[in-house]
């Protein structure tokens, strides 16, 4: 077995998981990609646009209208948490769930927006939502991943992990 599951066989599980939030990210920005022209919404629900966009900064366009130097500054953020969260899914034992999905989603989706910054030097978003003239910032499945393990890790802190300590 190899030194990356031979403490816990179920970390395995868990990079099957940000394998999958990988290949469904990358798979529907290509789509998008192909299908969608840059900035013309596809209107899906009254709430729900599809809408192509480019996003050279972080989070809600985070530092995005700089000259560049934040495109290495963001590879480098996600290299290190990267690997700081495989080093923390390596040490969660097999019982605690919830915490093993958190650390999964959340490296799937560091994962494919590193790929989208190394390869076109932006990250490409087109999920769009909307009501009554207010939008929220276009995201991506990557940065789905990412929150729905924020969560998780939220919920296993605030709830789970307290019932552990006792």
């Amino acid at each position: 077995m190899s030194s990356v599951t031979s403490r816990n066989p179920s970390v395995l599980q868990s990079l099957w998981l940000s394998l999958a939030i990988v290949v469904l990210d990358l798979g529907s920005k290509a789509l998008a990609s192909s299908m969608l022209s840059y900035n013309l919404p596809v209107s899906i629900l009254p709430i729900f646009d599809l809408r192509l966009l480019h996003n050279t900064g972080a989070a809600f366009s985070f530092l995005a209208s700089e000259s560049g130097w934040q495109r290495w500054l963001f590879i480098a953020i996600a290299v290190v948490v990267s690997g700081l969260i495989v080093h923390w899914l390596r040490q969660t034992e097999p019982e605690h769930k919830m915490q093993a999905f958190g650390y999964a989603a959340i490296l799937g989706g560091a994962l494919g927006n590193l790929f989208d910054r190394i390869v076109h030097g932006y990250v490409v978003d087109f999920i769009s939502l909307h009501y009554a003239g207010w939008y929220f910032p276009a995201f991506n499945i990557a940065d789905v991943g990412i929150t729905l393990g924020t969560i998780a890790l939220i919920i296993d802190a605030l709830f789970l992990s307290k019932d552990r300590s006792k």
